[in-house]
């Protein structure tokens, strides 16, 4: 199965018929080559100030409906140190893309974080490669930039005034500097096709890709896909599982945007391929601003809860939190 052709995985996305099929040896990959741990990964969302206007995106900085904030460095370092006193081995640095944290800026709060000896991921947009190269050599792990989607029209199409080569550019910088690189996908934009989704799953094996994340579109009430359909549950749960069976030993979160749609979202996910899970250790006050698709669950559960509350979902699943920094295997080495 790690060799499926273009036409064998739209084959499986259409078929209905097989999906149980396929969720179970999601999970049987999962489990041989990942076990059975789920790394939890203490996400910190400092701002939702964003200079971008992605066409789905409720941070848009077109939105002007959305009251903005931005956690300082000092308070960043303190829900870091928070988070680590709940047990967190990673956190996840995730904002708009907000020229506040300059590079200068975001090597310190890098600096001081690792200090709690915990694994730093950053979701922070495109920057330059010496930017890149700076986090990296003050201590950052990996770093999350989701390509979306790997068509080039509808990828520019959903990123006014973005270059699908440069975003092409930064996935490949990331690799060359030697982080761990997390990328994934949107089910369900307004155009996009089977077959494309077939290319996104191929391109994430091409580039080795270590970790994926893939969610479905939720439409933003501010933004101008409004109108449109969400993404369906099922394709991005299948997307997910391909991803699982054909670069078997990578890290895959669970998605919250998956929990948006079914309410039990992130266990189906943990069941059909997903080994993270990454709950929010921002303080209720910024959670319901860090509005990229309306309904996020969770917005009124302070940071214990949050933790508690999955936990007690892994362990009736009959798997295990894991206490080590989650690292794919090829870097642990």
């Amino acid at each position: 199965m790690e060799n499926l052709s273009r036409e064998k995985i739209i084959e499986i996305l259409k078929d209905e018929s097989q999906n149980d099929w396929l969720f179970s040896l999601a999970d049987e990959v999962r489990k041989k080559y990942v076990g059975d741990e789920v790394h939890l990964r203490g996400l910190i969302e400092f701002s939702n100030i964003c200079k971008r206007t992605c066409k789905y995106c409720g941070l848009r900085c077109e939105n002007k409906n959305l009251e903005r904030y931005r956690i300082s460095p000092e308070d960043m370092i303190l829900y870091a140190q928070k988070a680590v006193e709940m047990g967190y081995k990673t956190l996840v640095l995730q904002s708009g893309e907000d020229e506040f944290y300059s590079r200068d800026v975001m090597c310190k709060i890098i600096e001081q974080i690792k200090n709690f000896d915990v694994a730093i991921t950053l979701g922070i947009g495109e920057k330059s490669y010496e930017d890149y190269k700076a986090y990296k050599d003050v201590g950052a792990d990996r770093f999350l930039l989701r390509i979306e989607t790997t068509d080039r029209n509808l990828y520019e199409k959903m990123h006014p005034n973005m270059s699908f080569d440069n975003r092409l550019r930064c996935l490949k910088d990331l690799k060359t500097l030697g982080y761990e690189v997390g990328t994934g996908c949107l089910v369900g934009l307004p155009g996009q096709t089977v077959e494309s989704l077939a290319d996104d799953i191929l391109f994430f094996k091409e580039i080795g890709a270590d970790m994926i994340g893939v969610g479905p579109f939720i439409s933003h009430p501010q933004t101008p896909l409004k109108d449109s359909d969400n993404g369906s549950f099922i394709l991005a749960l299948k997307v997910m599982a391909l991803v699982r069976i054909l670069l078997k030993d990578i890290n895959i979160p669970a998605t919250t945007a998956m929990e948006t749609l079914n309410p039990n979202g992130r266990i189906i996910a943990l069941q059909s391929g997903a080994n993270v899970v990454m709950p929010n250790v921002t303080t209720t006050e910024y959670r319901a601003k860090y509005e990229i698709y309306p309904g996020k669950i969770c917005i009124n559960e302070n940071p214990s809860q949050c933790r508690g509350c999955i936990e007690a979902k892994i362990k009736a699943i009959g798997r295990t939190i894991s206490t080590d920094k989650g690292f794919h295997k090829k870097f642990q080495d």
